[in-house]
């Protein structure tokens, strides 16, 4: 066995040698390699923190072992991976699906990062004057923003809608005689992509006293990822914003829509800049405490 293997390793190599040797150019390829490796780099900076890892390391795994099976000569391993690996491209399409998406998005926003940036605006403008709408007739919303970690494996998925953002839309889905207000709105990729979705909650014993399930909800969730979460509660009517874990009460339409701002435009400017300095990226995709906000008189 010991033999049979170091004369494949040995056979594998000399052809190697003469597939170098016929085909190998030092520039073409140098700029091909750098490029793959670039590429690689920059993928694996955007799936770091997101489950994408976990799924990225099984089809490693599968990969050795579909090597070890060729070199031990396993017939029935290597028909089964022949026949899953087969369609490999199409599982990471299927399985990176949200992956891939913002990482396009990404791109579009460097291509044309004016209009992006006049897209965001006007969605936060919506979910703002929603916020408002909804704590002056006193209803309560939940609404989450997805940002670079997917939700779906985190979240009981409601209704699908698939719908633009309008403030119109976001109130009329959390009135009382709606069959979809007692679930959360998650915002997706700049559209409404589920209502009615059930969050995971928040074990912590620390948070003050009066805390609702919704709140509660907004909390879990942000534990578990970098989603932005606003709170409107029915009984003090008033407006709550929560981002890593953290709680900021008391808002009115202008403070949230500096909150919102302060969160997704910086922090978009921050994580940019952290992927031209990888060295410094995890420290610059933190969010900045922000204080307790409190109320004020203006309103749209």
């Amino acid at each position: 066995m010991i033999e049979f293997l170091w004369s494949t390793l040995n056979q594998l190599v000399v052809e190697l040698q003469d597939f170098f040797a016929a085909n190998f150019d030092p520039v073409r390829d140098s700029m091909d390699i750098v490029v793959v490796f670039l590429a690689v780099y920059w993928l694996l900076i955007l799936i770091k923190g997101t489950r994408a890892v976990q799924i990225l390391v099984g089809l490693l795994f599968l990969a050795v072992i579909k090597l070890a099976a060729d070199l031990l000569q396993l017939m029935t391993v290597q028909w089964i991976l022949d026949n899953f690996l087969g369609y490999a491209v199409l599982i990471v399409i299927i399985l990176f699906q949200a992956d891939i998406r913002r990482a396009l998005a990404r791109v579009g926003r460097g291509v044309f990062p004016r209009m992006v940036e006049r897209q965001e605006s006007q969605l936060l403008e919506e979910i703002v004057r929603a916020a408002q709408i909804l704590a002056q007739r006193r209803v309560g919303a939940l609404m989450v923003l997805e940002r670079e970690t997917g939700l779906e494996d985190l979240i009981q998925v409601g209704t699908t809608v698939d719908a633009l953002v309008t403030k119109e839309l976001l109130v009329s889905v959390f009135l009382p005689y709606s069959p979809l207000h007692d679930g959360a709105v998650v915002i997706q990729g700049g559209h409404i992509a589920w209502a009615g979705c059930i969050l995971p909650l928040s074990l912590r014993a620390d948070l003050p006293d009066g805390l609702g399930t919704r709140h509660r909800a907004a909390i879990g969730i942000t534990e578990e990822t970098d989603a932005v979460v606003i709170v409107v509660s029915e009984e003090t009517a008033t407006i709550s914003v929560v981002a890593g874990g953290q709680l900021i009460q008391q808002l009115d339409g202008p403070e949230l829509r500096r909150v919102l701002q302060d969160v997704f435009v910086r922090g978009r400017d921050a994580r940019d800049a952290a992927a031209d300095t990888p060295g410094d990226a995890a420290e610059a995709g933190e969010i900045e405490p922000v204080t307790r906000a409190q109320p004020s008189p203006g309103s749209l």
